[in-house]
């Protein structure tokens, strides 16, 4: 009898286990836009050969193809070099509602070829994600900061797409081209796939 006992017992905390384990809770999905800036006709920040419009691109889809983690989706929003409207950018956001949103730039200068500084920026505009933005922007700015890459600062500015984004929004300054540490690390591939990974890093 004690013996059946037993048996019983222990076929009882098996279940119980496998039950534990095959009905643990779902983690939701994260959806991330990575928001190449400028495109087409309109090349941002250039020095030599090099554009940012460029630049951005291959960054963003390093991101894309470098995403191994189910429970993350990317979504680029320009995929190709064409010119997309701010508003178009944001009717695109707001219809998918995701997460975050990561606006990727370059930076260039006239007057000081050794700013290196990588800032990061949020709208004021935006109260209801705006903690939620500055919390991303300084995980960001931790994550890809490096000796090639200055960490900068967290910084407030009107921009179109961080103020109408229905969700965390930050737009990225990933260094400056007309620095030549910046420029070499941010136009090679290796510097790119770092930087890819470090956002992917930053967003889990």
């Amino acid at each position: 009898m004690k013996t059946k006992f037993k048996v019983l017992m222990l076929l009882g905390a098996a279940v119980f286990l496998i039950g534990c384990f095959a009905f643990k809770p779902v983690e939701a999905k994260k959806t991330v836009v990575i928001d190449a800036g400028h495109g087409g006709h309109d090349l941002g920040a250039k020095i030599y050969d090099f554009d940012e419009k460029t630049i951005v691109e291959a960054i963003s889809k390093k991101i894309k193809e470098s995403n191994k983690n189910e429970n993350i989706e990317i979504v680029l929003l320009r995929e190709g070099d064409h010119f997309m409207e701010l508003s178009e950018r944001v009717s695109i956001i707001n219809n998918l509602k995701p997460n975050l949103v990561i606006s990727l730039h370059v930076s260039s200068t006239l007057n000081d070829g050794k700013r290196d500084q990588m800032d990061a920026y949020v709208s004021s505009k935006n109260e209801k994600f705006k903690q939620e933005s500055i919390e991303s922007a300084e995980k960001l700015l931790s994550n890809i900061s490096n000796e090639s890459l200055t960490k900068g600062k967290v910084k407030e500015a009107p921009f179109y797409i961080m103020k109408n984004s229905e969700c965390p929004s930050v737009l990225l300054e990933l260094g400056y081209l007309t620095n030549e540490k910046n420029r070499d690390y941010i136009t090679s591939a290796k510097g790119q796939n770092e930087i890819a990974s470090k956002i992917l890093e930053a967003v889990k």
